[in-house]
């Protein structure tokens, strides 16, 4: 286990890391997740091993700290992702990064180019405002009072199911909650038109069960990879990892699969 400090009261933003070669490949979570659970099996299989791998920890989840100062806007993530990457010595990196966390690696990739050389999206919010159907949204329900204090969290766990639970549970409260809210906020250019105006390769994946994906052709003309998971809703690395892991292995071209 590695960490860095991240905060002026000494909170520091914590990752694992396996050996290898090559440029690294960093894992990035969810939100309510943590990167060691939802990667570790994926960065294990034959096709992907043998790279140095970084499974990061976000502020607020898994087991990093959660700074009572920290925002947990989709840009102070991105800074405390670059001041892991920072100590860890990696630039040029590639980033598979999953829903949240692929909010926050593209933003990481506009704001510092040169940590990131690749980023494979599994499902990542590329617009503010998700559906009320998306568990950002049904957080942010909530005001920040009752999730934390009223019940509000204890009724979203209820709600999720056992597998996302197993790790929100150990989410910061606030962290959570203020992490949900920006998600819904976003960025501003927004996630989706900071990712068109990316120069380096980028890969979207979508699992078939989670239906059509809003931009396909725009996403495709600005030389994004769009690939198709299949059998897969949206958490993929579950539901088909050996699909998931062909998707991250290969080299893709600018087409839709």
């Amino acid at each position: 286990m590695r960490h860095a400090p991240i905060a002026p009261d000494g909170s520091r933003i914590h990752w694992t890391e396996a050996p290898g070669e090559g440029p690294a490949r960093v894992y990035v979570h969810g939100l309510g997740a943590s990167s060691a659970v939802y990667f570790a099996h994926i960065a294990a299989h034959p096709a992907l091993a043998g790279r140095r791998s970084l499974f990061v920890d976000l502020p607020g989840f898994g087991i990093s700290d959660a700074p009572a100062g920290f925002g947990y806007s989709l840009e102070e993530h991105a800074d405390a992702l670059a001041v892991a990457l920072d100590a860890a010595g990696v630039s040029g990196a590639e980033l598979v990064a999953h829903s949240m966390g692929g909010a926050v690696a593209i933003v990481l990739a506009a704001r510092r180019p040169d940590l990131v050389g690749r980023l494979v999206l599994a499902e990542a919010n590329l617009d503010p405002d998700p559906p009320a159907t998306a568990g950002s949204s049904g957080i942010a329900a909530y005001t920040e009072r009752d999730f934390v204090h009223g019940g509000g969290r204890a009724e979203v766990l209820g709600r999720v199911g056992p597998a996302w639970a197993a790790t929100m549970r150990h989410a910061d409260p606030t962290g959570l909650y203020r992490s949900a809210v920006g998600l819904i906020r976003g960025t501003r250019p927004t996630m989706r038109q900071l990712l068109l105006g990316l120069d380096i390769p980028r890969t979207y994946l979508n699992g078939e069960l989670s239906g059509e994906l809003q931009g396909h052709d725009e996403l495709l003309a600005a030389g994004v990879a769009v690939v198709t998971v299949p059998g897969a809703g949206h958490c993929m690395m579950f539901d088909n990892p050996q699909a998931f892991v062909e998707a991250i292995a290969r080299n893709r071209e600018s087409v839709s699969v």
